[in-house]
Protein backbone atom coordinates (compact mmCIF):
# COMPACT_ATOMS: atom_id res chain seq x y z
CA UNK A 1 0.00 0.00 0.00
CA UNK A 2 1.42 3.38 -0.89
CA UNK A 3 2.70 5.66 1.63
CA UNK A 4 0.36 8.83 3.26
CA UNK A 5 2.03 12.17 2.47
CA UNK A 6 0.63 14.05 4.95
CA UNK A 7 1.29 17.97 3.03
CA UNK A 8 0.01 21.17 4.16
CA UNK A 9 -3.09 21.94 2.87
CA UNK A 10 -6.02 24.62 3.48
CA UNK A 11 -9.06 23.19 4.60
CA UNK A 12 -12.61 24.65 5.55
CA UNK A 13 -15.12 22.61 7.64
CA UNK A 14 -18.46 23.96 7.50
CA UNK A 15 -21.39 22.84 9.29
CA UNK A 16 -22.52 22.84 13.11
CA UNK A 17 -26.23 23.93 14.94
CA UNK A 18 -25.24 21.07 17.87
CA UNK A 19 -22.70 19.49 19.62
CA UNK A 20 -23.45 15.92 17.83
CA UNK A 21 -22.06 18.58 14.65
CA UNK A 22 -19.61 20.29 16.02
CA UNK A 23 -17.11 18.01 18.43
CA UNK A 24 -16.80 15.69 15.15
CA UNK A 25 -15.43 18.56 13.44
CA UNK A 26 -13.25 19.96 16.28
CA UNK A 27 -12.11 16.52 16.22
CA UNK A 28 -11.20 16.17 12.69
CA UNK A 29 -9.58 19.54 12.51
CA UNK A 30 -7.36 18.51 15.65
CA UNK A 31 -6.18 15.28 13.70
CA UNK A 32 -5.29 17.11 10.37
CA UNK A 33 -3.28 19.55 12.75
CA UNK A 34 -1.66 16.30 14.15
CA UNK A 35 -0.81 14.91 10.66
CA UNK A 36 0.51 18.28 9.64
CA UNK A 37 0.97 21.46 12.05
CA UNK A 38 1.30 24.14 9.22
CA UNK A 39 -2.00 22.82 7.87
CA UNK A 40 -4.33 26.26 8.15
CA UNK A 41 -7.97 25.23 8.68
CA UNK A 42 -11.00 27.67 8.75
CA UNK A 43 -14.74 27.02 10.07
CA UNK A 44 -17.88 28.14 8.77
CA UNK A 45 -20.81 28.42 10.56
CA UNK A 46 -24.36 29.96 11.06
CA UNK A 47 -24.88 33.30 12.54
CA UNK A 48 -25.83 32.88 16.33
CA UNK A 49 -25.44 29.26 16.97
CA UNK A 50 -23.23 27.22 19.11
CA UNK A 51 -20.37 26.97 17.08
CA UNK A 52 -19.32 30.54 17.13
CA UNK A 53 -18.82 30.07 21.03
CA UNK A 54 -16.84 26.58 20.69
CA UNK A 55 -14.76 26.52 17.94
CA UNK A 56 -13.01 29.79 18.66
CA UNK A 57 -12.72 27.99 22.67
CA UNK A 58 -11.12 25.27 20.45
CA UNK A 59 -8.60 27.19 18.87
CA UNK A 60 -9.91 28.05 15.17
CA UNK A 61 -11.60 30.79 13.17
CA UNK A 62 -14.20 30.95 12.60
CA UNK A 63 -16.85 33.05 10.22
CA UNK A 64 -20.68 32.91 10.15
CA UNK A 65 -23.22 32.76 7.12
CA UNK A 66 -26.72 34.46 7.85
CA UNK A 67 -28.30 31.23 7.11
CA UNK A 68 -31.42 29.89 8.89
CA UNK A 69 -33.48 26.67 8.96
CA UNK A 70 -37.13 26.74 8.67
CA UNK A 71 -38.96 26.19 11.87
CA UNK A 72 -42.02 23.75 12.30
CA UNK A 73 -43.68 25.59 15.24
CA UNK A 74 -46.21 27.97 14.46
CA UNK A 75 -45.49 31.39 16.35
CA UNK A 76 -45.35 34.62 14.77
CA UNK A 77 -41.37 34.80 15.73
CA UNK A 78 -41.49 31.33 13.43
CA UNK A 79 -42.94 33.03 10.96
CA UNK A 80 -40.98 36.26 10.41
CA UNK A 81 -38.11 33.58 10.61
CA UNK A 82 -39.37 31.27 7.44
CA UNK A 83 -40.62 34.20 5.49
CA UNK A 84 -36.30 35.54 5.76
CA UNK A 85 -35.13 32.06 5.17
CA UNK A 86 -34.75 32.55 1.14
CA UNK A 87 -33.06 35.65 1.82
CA UNK A 88 -30.79 34.02 4.00
CA UNK A 89 -30.20 31.43 1.74
CA UNK A 90 -29.13 33.86 -1.12
CA UNK A 91 -26.94 36.16 1.67
CA UNK A 92 -25.47 33.02 2.29
CA UNK A 93 -24.58 31.15 -1.16
CA UNK A 94 -23.09 34.90 -2.00
CA UNK A 95 -20.90 34.79 1.22
CA UNK A 96 -19.80 31.57 1.11
CA UNK A 97 -18.68 31.87 -2.53
CA UNK A 98 -16.71 35.21 -1.49
CA UNK A 99 -15.29 33.02 1.77
CA UNK A 100 -14.24 29.82 -1.01
CA UNK A 101 -12.78 32.79 -3.61
CA UNK A 102 -10.89 34.43 -0.36
CA UNK A 103 -9.54 31.40 1.38
CA UNK A 104 -8.75 29.52 -1.86
CA UNK A 105 -8.79 25.74 0.06
CA UNK A 106 -7.64 22.33 -1.09
CA UNK A 107 -10.56 21.08 0.23
CA UNK A 108 -13.87 21.59 2.56
CA UNK A 109 -15.26 19.60 4.81
CA UNK A 110 -18.87 19.19 5.70
CA UNK A 111 -20.52 18.05 9.13
CA UNK A 112 -23.97 18.46 8.55
CA UNK A 113 -25.91 21.42 9.83
CA UNK A 114 -27.23 25.14 8.32
CA UNK A 115 -24.04 26.03 7.31
CA UNK A 116 -22.71 23.51 5.56
CA UNK A 117 -25.75 23.44 2.64
CA UNK A 118 -24.47 26.82 0.76
CA UNK A 119 -20.94 26.24 1.44
CA UNK A 120 -20.83 23.13 -0.16
CA UNK A 121 -22.54 23.68 -2.63
CA UNK A 122 -20.34 26.49 -3.52
CA UNK A 123 -17.30 24.52 -3.02
CA UNK A 124 -18.74 21.99 -5.55
CA UNK A 125 -19.88 24.15 -7.90
CA UNK A 126 -16.20 25.72 -7.93
CA UNK A 127 -14.81 22.33 -8.85
CA UNK A 128 -13.15 22.06 -4.79
CA UNK A 129 -12.77 18.55 -3.38
CA UNK A 130 -15.32 17.96 -1.04
CA UNK A 131 -16.28 15.36 1.56
CA UNK A 132 -19.30 15.05 4.05
CA UNK A 133 -19.61 13.06 7.19
CA UNK A 134 -22.87 11.93 8.49
CA UNK A 135 -23.29 11.32 12.03
CA UNK A 136 -26.06 9.63 12.02
CA UNK A 137 -27.80 6.45 11.24
CA UNK A 138 -30.68 8.05 9.01
CA UNK A 139 -29.06 10.73 7.25
CA UNK A 140 -29.91 14.65 7.35
CA UNK A 141 -31.34 16.71 4.91
CA UNK A 142 -28.58 18.88 3.94
CA UNK A 143 -26.36 15.65 3.19
CA UNK A 144 -28.83 14.20 1.15
CA UNK A 145 -28.81 17.01 -1.13
CA UNK A 146 -25.05 17.35 -1.34
CA UNK A 147 -24.24 13.47 -1.57
CA UNK A 148 -24.16 13.59 -5.53
CA UNK A 149 -21.97 16.59 -5.19
CA UNK A 150 -19.21 15.49 -3.32
CA UNK A 151 -16.29 12.95 -3.53
CA UNK A 152 -16.54 11.22 -0.49
CA UNK A 153 -19.34 10.09 2.60
CA UNK A 154 -18.14 9.21 5.43
CA UNK A 155 -20.59 7.52 7.80
CA UNK A 156 -20.79 6.17 11.01
CA UNK A 157 -23.82 3.34 10.37
CA UNK A 158 -23.94 0.37 7.91
CA UNK A 159 -26.48 0.61 5.88
CA UNK A 160 -26.47 3.70 4.48
CA UNK A 161 -26.51 3.06 0.67
CA UNK A 162 -30.16 3.73 0.98
CA UNK A 163 -29.45 7.17 1.45
CA UNK A 164 -25.80 8.12 -0.35
CA UNK A 165 -24.41 6.45 -3.87
CA UNK A 166 -22.46 3.25 -2.17
CA UNK A 167 -19.51 3.78 -4.43
CA UNK A 168 -18.49 7.46 -2.38
CA UNK A 169 -19.30 6.16 0.90
CA UNK A 170 -16.57 5.19 3.82
CA UNK A 171 -17.08 3.87 6.34
CA UNK A 172 -15.01 5.95 9.30
CA UNK A 173 -17.00 6.17 11.95
CA UNK A 174 -18.06 9.02 14.70
CA UNK A 175 -14.52 11.02 15.47
CA UNK A 176 -14.42 11.67 19.01
CA UNK A 177 -12.93 13.41 21.87
CA UNK A 178 -9.16 11.76 22.16
CA UNK A 179 -9.65 11.68 25.92
CA UNK A 180 -12.50 9.13 25.74
CA UNK A 181 -11.39 5.59 26.11
CA UNK A 182 -12.22 2.05 28.12
CA UNK A 183 -11.91 3.13 31.43
CA UNK A 184 -9.89 0.56 34.04
CA UNK A 185 -10.97 0.51 38.35
CA UNK A 186 -8.23 2.48 39.09
CA UNK A 187 -9.77 5.50 36.29
CA UNK A 188 -12.65 4.56 38.30
CA UNK A 189 -11.50 5.79 41.43
CA UNK A 190 -9.79 8.68 39.93
CA UNK A 191 -13.33 9.49 38.85
CA UNK A 192 -14.70 9.42 42.15
CA UNK A 193 -12.34 11.22 44.06
CA UNK A 194 -12.62 14.15 40.66
CA UNK A 195 -16.08 14.30 41.82
CA UNK A 196 -16.45 13.23 45.52
CA UNK A 197 -18.57 10.11 45.13
CA UNK A 198 -18.52 7.34 47.57
CA UNK A 199 -16.84 4.85 45.95
CA UNK A 200 -18.80 1.76 47.66
CA UNK A 201 -21.68 2.72 45.55
CA UNK A 202 -23.21 2.44 42.21
CA UNK A 203 -23.07 5.43 39.86
CA UNK A 204 -25.42 6.39 37.65
CA UNK A 205 -24.67 9.37 35.15
CA UNK A 206 -27.63 11.62 33.55
CA UNK A 207 -26.44 13.81 30.81
CA UNK A 208 -28.56 15.67 29.13
CA UNK A 209 -26.22 17.47 25.89
CA UNK A 210 -25.19 20.27 26.20
CA UNK A 211 -28.37 22.53 26.75
CA UNK A 212 -29.85 19.29 28.61
CA UNK A 213 -32.97 17.76 28.72
CA UNK A 214 -36.44 18.38 29.78
CA UNK A 215 -37.48 14.73 29.65
CA UNK A 216 -34.68 13.65 31.24
CA UNK A 217 -34.95 16.23 34.26
CA UNK A 218 -38.23 15.47 34.96
CA UNK A 219 -37.41 11.88 34.97
CA UNK A 220 -35.11 12.39 37.73
CA UNK A 221 -37.38 15.00 39.48
CA UNK A 222 -40.04 12.22 39.65
CA UNK A 223 -38.01 10.11 40.94
CA UNK A 224 -36.89 11.99 43.57
CA UNK A 225 -40.30 13.50 44.46
CA UNK A 226 -41.18 9.32 44.93
CA UNK A 227 -38.77 9.27 47.32
CA UNK A 228 -35.93 7.83 45.18
CA UNK A 229 -37.80 4.37 45.61
CA UNK A 230 -34.30 1.40 44.95
CA UNK A 231 -31.85 3.70 45.38
CA UNK A 232 -30.82 2.93 48.49
CA UNK A 233 -27.10 1.95 47.32
CA UNK A 234 -26.89 4.56 44.34
CA UNK A 235 -25.18 7.71 43.65
CA UNK A 236 -26.35 10.30 40.70
CA UNK A 237 -24.71 12.20 38.97
CA UNK A 238 -27.23 14.59 36.78
CA UNK A 239 -26.11 17.16 33.79
CA UNK A 240 -28.92 18.94 33.98
CA UNK A 241 -28.28 21.59 31.47
CA UNK A 242 -27.59 24.97 31.66
CA UNK A 243 -31.29 26.21 29.97
CA UNK A 244 -32.93 24.00 33.08
CA UNK A 245 -30.44 25.38 35.70
CA UNK A 246 -32.42 27.59 37.21
CA UNK A 247 -35.59 25.73 37.40
CA UNK A 248 -33.34 22.22 38.60
CA UNK A 249 -31.93 24.62 41.56
CA UNK A 250 -35.65 25.75 43.08
CA UNK A 251 -36.65 22.20 42.84
CA UNK A 252 -33.31 20.83 44.69
CA UNK A 253 -33.67 24.01 47.49
CA UNK A 254 -34.07 22.46 51.01
CA UNK A 255 -33.60 19.10 50.48
CA UNK A 256 -30.88 17.15 52.02
CA UNK A 257 -29.79 14.80 49.09
CA UNK A 258 -25.70 13.91 49.49
CA UNK A 259 -26.01 11.29 46.62
CA UNK A 260 -27.41 13.18 44.56
CA UNK A 261 -25.10 15.85 42.54
CA UNK A 262 -26.14 18.13 39.61
CA UNK A 263 -24.34 20.50 37.36
CA UNK A 264 -25.49 22.64 34.27
CA UNK A 265 -22.20 21.15 32.67
CA UNK A 266 -19.66 18.63 32.62
CA UNK A 267 -16.59 19.62 32.41
CA UNK A 268 -14.51 16.44 32.33
CA UNK A 269 -16.68 14.03 31.09
CA UNK A 270 -13.91 11.74 30.83
CA UNK A 271 -13.93 11.45 34.61
CA UNK A 272 -17.83 11.34 34.83
CA UNK A 273 -17.85 8.35 32.53
CA UNK A 274 -15.06 6.90 34.31
CA UNK A 275 -17.02 6.80 37.73
CA UNK A 276 -20.21 5.40 35.91
CA UNK A 277 -21.69 2.34 36.05
CA UNK A 278 -24.53 3.04 33.54
CA UNK A 279 -25.43 6.15 31.75
CA UNK A 280 -28.47 7.44 30.99
CA UNK A 281 -28.43 9.75 27.90
CA UNK A 282 -29.94 11.23 24.68
CA UNK A 283 -29.15 9.16 21.71
CA UNK A 284 -27.49 11.82 19.68
CA UNK A 285 -24.73 10.61 17.50
CA UNK A 286 -21.43 11.96 19.45
CA UNK A 287 -22.61 10.83 22.50
CA UNK A 288 -23.48 6.58 21.26
CA UNK A 289 -19.94 7.04 19.77
CA UNK A 290 -18.63 8.13 22.95
CA UNK A 291 -20.47 5.95 25.13
CA UNK A 292 -19.21 3.12 22.56
CA UNK A 293 -15.48 3.81 23.00
CA UNK A 294 -16.04 4.26 26.80
CA UNK A 295 -16.83 0.41 27.13
CA UNK A 296 -20.42 2.25 29.21
CA UNK A 297 -23.98 0.30 29.96
CA UNK A 298 -26.24 3.21 28.34
CA UNK A 299 -30.02 3.66 28.55
CA UNK A 300 -31.09 5.82 25.40
CA UNK A 301 -34.23 7.89 25.60
CA UNK A 302 -34.18 9.11 21.80
CA UNK A 303 -34.86 12.68 21.34
CA UNK A 304 -38.56 13.09 19.42
CA UNK A 305 -37.67 16.33 18.28
CA UNK A 306 -35.39 15.73 15.50
CA UNK A 307 -35.62 15.24 12.33
CA UNK A 308 -36.52 12.18 10.77
CA UNK A 309 -36.49 10.78 14.39
CA UNK A 310 -32.52 10.10 13.90
CA UNK A 311 -31.85 9.76 17.38
CA UNK A 312 -34.50 6.13 17.51
CA UNK A 313 -32.14 5.19 14.50
CA UNK A 314 -28.89 5.95 16.68
CA UNK A 315 -29.99 3.54 19.82
CA UNK A 316 -31.31 0.66 17.96
CA UNK A 317 -28.28 0.27 15.66
CA UNK A 318 -26.62 -0.40 19.52
CA UNK A 319 -30.36 -2.03 21.10
CA UNK A 320 -30.20 -4.66 17.98
CA UNK A 321 -26.93 -5.88 19.07
CA UNK A 322 -27.50 -5.85 22.75
CA UNK A 323 -25.25 -2.82 23.43
CA UNK A 324 -27.54 -0.90 25.17
CA UNK A 325 -31.04 -0.25 26.19
CA UNK A 326 -33.98 2.39 25.20
CA UNK A 327 -36.72 3.77 27.11
CA UNK A 328 -39.45 6.07 24.63
CA UNK A 329 -39.55 9.54 25.60
CA UNK A 330 -43.07 9.42 25.71
CA UNK A 331 -42.44 6.38 28.62
CA UNK A 332 -39.26 8.04 30.27
CA UNK A 333 -40.94 10.22 32.93
CA UNK A 334 -42.49 6.77 34.84
CA UNK A 335 -40.27 4.28 33.53
CA UNK A 336 -36.15 5.33 33.29
CA UNK A 337 -35.05 5.15 36.39
CA UNK A 338 -36.70 1.80 37.03
CA UNK A 339 -35.50 0.30 33.95
CA UNK A 340 -31.95 2.15 35.09
CA UNK A 341 -31.92 1.03 38.54
CA UNK A 342 -32.24 -2.39 37.84
CA UNK A 343 -29.77 -2.74 34.88
CA UNK A 344 -27.18 -0.75 37.50
CA UNK A 345 -27.74 -3.55 40.31
CA UNK A 346 -27.32 -6.50 37.60
CA UNK A 347 -23.06 -6.30 37.17
CA UNK A 348 -23.48 -9.27 34.86
CA UNK A 349 -26.14 -7.61 32.32
CA UNK A 350 -23.59 -4.49 32.36
CA UNK A 351 -20.60 -6.23 31.53
CA UNK A 352 -22.50 -8.32 28.68
CA UNK A 353 -23.84 -4.48 27.55
CA UNK A 354 -20.10 -3.29 28.12
CA UNK A 355 -18.68 -5.65 26.04
CA UNK A 356 -21.28 -5.51 23.09
CA UNK A 357 -20.87 -1.74 22.81
CA UNK A 358 -16.70 -1.36 23.17
CA UNK A 359 -16.48 -4.02 19.99
CA UNK A 360 -18.91 -1.13 18.12
CA UNK A 361 -16.46 1.82 19.09
CA UNK A 362 -14.33 3.58 16.37
CA UNK A 363 -11.36 4.80 18.16
CA UNK A 364 -9.65 5.30 14.56
CA UNK A 365 -12.41 7.72 13.04
CA UNK A 366 -10.75 10.36 12.70
CA UNK A 367 -7.52 9.08 11.15
CA UNK A 368 -9.71 7.19 8.61
CA UNK A 369 -11.60 10.77 7.69
CA UNK A 370 -8.18 12.30 7.61
CA UNK A 371 -6.81 10.03 5.11
CA UNK A 372 -9.76 10.31 2.81
CA UNK A 373 -9.45 14.43 2.62
CA UNK A 374 -6.06 13.06 1.59
CA UNK A 375 -6.77 10.76 -0.90
CA UNK A 376 -9.45 13.04 -2.55
CA UNK A 377 -6.72 15.68 -3.02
Amino acid sequence: MKTMTYRKLRVIISGGGTGGHIFPAISIANKLKEVNPETEILFVGAEGKMEMEKVPAAGYKITALPIAGLQRRLTFKNIVNDLMVPFKLVASLIKAGRIISDFKPDIVIGVGGYASAPLLWRATGKKVPSLIQEQNGFAGLTNKLLARRVGRICVAYEGMERFFPAERITFSGNPIRSEIHAYTDEDRKKGCEFYGLDGNRRHILVVGGSLGSGTLNKAVRKWISDGCPGGEDVEVMWQCGKYYKQGVDSFMEGKDLPYIHYSDFIARMDLAYAAADVVISRSGASSVSEICAAHKAAVFVPSPNVAEDHQTHNAMALVRKNAALLVKDSDAVDALFKVALELVQDRERIEEIEKNAGTLARLDAAQTIVDEVYRLI
